[in-house]
């Protein structure tokens, strides 16, 4: 007895000696999490061999920042909202990780209508649009669910989705169509594990605005098949004249939808990083979990940014109209320069936007034989034109580019000017064409 416990005790102080020494030996590796983690963007564009033409000022079309110009600033009335805040010092510390509860209330009066009624508790308030997409992904999903993403669409989708470890399956925009959805394709992808399906209406990077018809056939999809829907509506309302915008909740009936939305894009300060998650239930479908579940997942930072949520309620009631119809002029200008000048271009094929900030263009691969795809074709562009358009497979979506109007008037010309020169310089007529043309 006295032997086997001897020697039970000199095991005991054996293991704890290797355990020690393993401790001592650095053995540092980074998460799962951060490995799984890909920017589509910043992978290839930090790929690319970006040398501008030394004899051209650059122009970069690439940055979906209306604030890098200068050309578009804030309204008066959104500044003068911040320096009250600040002033006023009440907001110096920490607020609620859903935000301050009333302003909470103030987004949700702004954004509440009859078919979509909202109440505060309907609101939380999170560092930008792109959090909120985060905390409705992270919700909704577990490892191993799938999520239906758009393609062409935003790349922090798949980015959140998939460091951790959410399958992402892309269902086609159809670009002849002015980039609505394939709706066939779409629900041919629903599985016993598809957790959200996601729409972005006004889309980045398409500048698409879906109408009314289009929005009820989303529904009907996602009605059929019981899967809520994460709608990203950063761009909402800045559509072009002649377009009509509506929410996707104000169209649902039974479809429970997080809605995503911020003050970055429509008040042109994306820097301030307010941005909010409006929870739509009509039927109490997503019930207290799903609220309970963001209130969790929105304690793990303490919240969104104080002094902007001092400053909401101002910025939301008393920002002139005059000033979002202003930018939308602006971009609607900006747009139909872009696709009046491209569409004239041999090998391109724009498709003219409705509203948000982009317009996508084709490349005909065909007639531009040096180059392989069209990260080489923006490639070259930019050594020799000094424009940089972001090449559509950042977006999985190949032999397109997609170009930012929010730069000045003479930039967007200028622009044009050159990508113009460009492809006349690389155009090759196909063998098919010369064919047609000798018969």
């Amino acid at each position: 007895f006295i032997a086997n416990g001897l020697y039970a005790a000199v095991k005991s102080i054996v293991c704890l000696a290797k355990q020690k020494s393993c401790r001592q030996r650095w053995n540092i590796r980074p998460s799962e999490m951060s490995i799984n983690t890909l920017n589509p963007i910043r992978a290839i564009v930090d790929g690319m061999k970006l040398t501008p033409n030394p004899e051209k000022p650059m122009i970069a079309l690439s940055i979906g920042d209306p604030t890098v110009f200068g050309n578009l600033p804030t309204d008066d009335k959104v500044l003068q909202a911040m320096k009250d805040a600040i002033d006023s010092q009440k907001y110096n510390g920490y607020a609620p990780s859903v935000g301050y509860q009333k302003s909470r209330e103030v987004v949700a009066n702004f954004y509440s209508c009859p078919e979509a009624p909202l109440e505060a508790e309907d609101v939380l308030l999170t560092s930008g649009c792109s959090q909120a997409i985060d905390l409705a992904i992270t919700v909704l999903c577990n490892p191993g669910d799938n999520i239906l993403v758009p393609c062409p669409g935003f790349s922090l989708y798949k980015t959140l989705a998939v460091s951790l470890g959410i399958q992402v399956k892309l269902y086609n925009l159809l670009p002849e169509k002015s980039w609505e959805i394939d709706l066939q394709h779409m629900e041919s992808l629903i599985d016993d594990r598809t957790t959200c399906l996601i729409v972005n209406n006004p889309s980045n990077p398409c500048g698409s605005v879906y109408s009314k018809e289009h929005l009820q056939n989303i529904l009907s999809v996602a009605s059929k098949h019981c899967v809520p829907i994460l709608a990203d509506e950063i761009y909402g309302d800045m559509v072009f004249p002649g377009c009509t915008y509506q929410s996707t909740a104000s169209l649902a009936s039974d479809v429970p939808i997080l809605a995503c939305g911020g003050l970055a894009k429509r008040w042109l300060v994306p820097g301030w990083r307010l941005g909010w998650i409006l929870i739509h239930d009509k039927n109490q479908i997503f019930g207290k979990e799903i609220r309970q579940g963001l209130v969790k997942l929105s304690q793990r930072i303490l919240g969104a940014c104080t002094i902007v949520q001092g400053a909401i309620e101002s910025i939301l009631n008393n920002t002139p109209q005059e000033f979002y119809h202003r930018t939308i002029r602006f971009l609607e200008s900006n747009s139909e320069i872009c696709f009046s000048e491209l569409s004239t271009v041999p090998g391109l094929t724009p498709v003219m936007p409705s509203g948000a900030m982009y317009l996508m263009v084709g490349i005909e691969m065909e007639h531009f034989p040096e180059f392989q795809n069209d990260v080489q074709f923006t490639e070259r562009l930019v050594t020799e034109q000094s424009v940089f358009c972001l090449p559509a497979t950042a977006f999985e979506y190949p032999n397109y580019f997609r170009i930012v109007v929010t730069v000045p008037e003479e930039m967007m010309v200028e622009a044009c000017t050159r990508i113009r020169e460009f492809c006349q310089c690389h155009y090759r007529t196909c063998s098919r064409d010369s064919n047609e043309l000798d018969q």
